[in-house]
């Protein structure tokens, strides 16, 4: 998969291709489903497939106090991409001079004369340029004229609902880990590199592996069950909390993960947590003591879930 990162960056090469256009936050089954689309026309037409993104994300730059939390980061979002029959993504960059360009501009010299698209795949609600005055039927409309398809992307639907990145939110905000894996078609996953804490967890034999999340807002928080992936003997079972230590005067949101059966130095690793299954809510307690005694029943409750887990699969099998 190549990365374009801004228009300036487009050559004569990345002329011709079929694309489709959105922010692909989670790139939950619903995003598969477009680019499964996409590649289906691709190959039909022998053209490449390409994915435009915006960073920040138009709502970012216009709502900057009220942004909904993102699902992935961008760097999530371009593994997760990599796994599907994607073969160009383009990032442009979202700022004043991108918002100030008109709808017709935007047809023209990005989509025309630069991408050169042959086909594209959009939502019907979808709207784009200044003031955003473009639409679906104005894209349908320049397809007629500069020779290019505009189609309406299939709706998917789980349960009777479309599939979304609002109603992942959702089912994440309400510690629903079985149906946002559904939604996703994988469980919910956060990646970081892991860092150097306060080191607290260790003087009570329940070191942490502690991640930064460089999230103005993250859709998950609480205590969590889960897996790690990115170190020896992946996957590793253990217990994490996101929010901000409020027992402990924390202001900032850390991801900290211990880890079960496991001893090894993992300081600098670049890791995946997938979320299985939420235990609780973040609290403040009186004292560090209550607190030691409240997560050493986390890990109980835990290793309780993963028993049943396994012993669910063993049954299936």
């Amino acid at each position: 998969m190549e990365l374009i990162r801004g228009l300036h960056n487009v050559r004569p090469s990345h002329n011709g291709c079929v694309a489709t256009i959105g922010n692909f936050d989670g790139v939950h089954l619903g995003h598969q489903a477009v680019i499964g689309q996409l590649a289906e026309e691709g190959q039909a037409l022998g053209l490449p497939t390409l994915v435009m993104l915006f960073e920040p994300q138009p709502l970012e730059y216009f709502e900057p106090d009220h942004i909904p939390a993102r699902l992935t980061r961008f760097r999530e979002k371009l593994r997760a991409l990599s796994r599907y029959a994607v073969d160009r993504v383009l990032v442009v960059r979202f700022n004043a001079e991108f918002a100030a360009l008109t709808a017709e501009n935007f047809i023209r010299r990005i989509l025309v004369e630069s991408l050169g698209v042959r086909y594209l795949v959009l939502g019907d609600d979808f709207r784009f340029g200044y003031k955003r005055r473009g639409n679906f039927e104005m894209l349908q409309a320049a397809g007629r004229e500069f020779g290019f398809h505009v189609i309406n992307m299939h709706t998917f639907n789980i349960d009777g609902q479309r599939v979304s990145s609002t109603r992942v939110r959702e089912a994440l905000a309400a510690g629903d880990l079985a149906t946002a894996e559904k939604l996703l078609g994988r469980p919910y996953r956060m990646s970081g590199r892991v860092a150097h804490g306060d080191k607290r967890g260790r003087t009570i034999g329940i070191p942490t592996a502690n991640i930064h999340l460089h999230r103005k807002v993250t859709p998950v928080s609480g205590v969590y069950v889960v897996e790690m992936f990115g170190v020896r003997g992946e996957p590793v079972d253990g217990v994490a909390n996101v929010g901000t230590r409020p027992t402990v005067g924390g202001t900032r949101t850390l991801l900290e993960v211990h880890l079960l059966d496991f001893d090894q130095d993992i300081y600098g690793c670049h890791v995946n947590i997938d979320f299985l299954h939420k235990l609780r809510d973040e609290q403040r307690y009186d004292s560090f003591e209550a607190l030691k005694e409240r997560i050493f029943l986390d890990i109980d409750e835990a290793c309780a879930w993963l028993r049943g887990r396994d012993e669910k699969n063993k049954t299936a099998l």
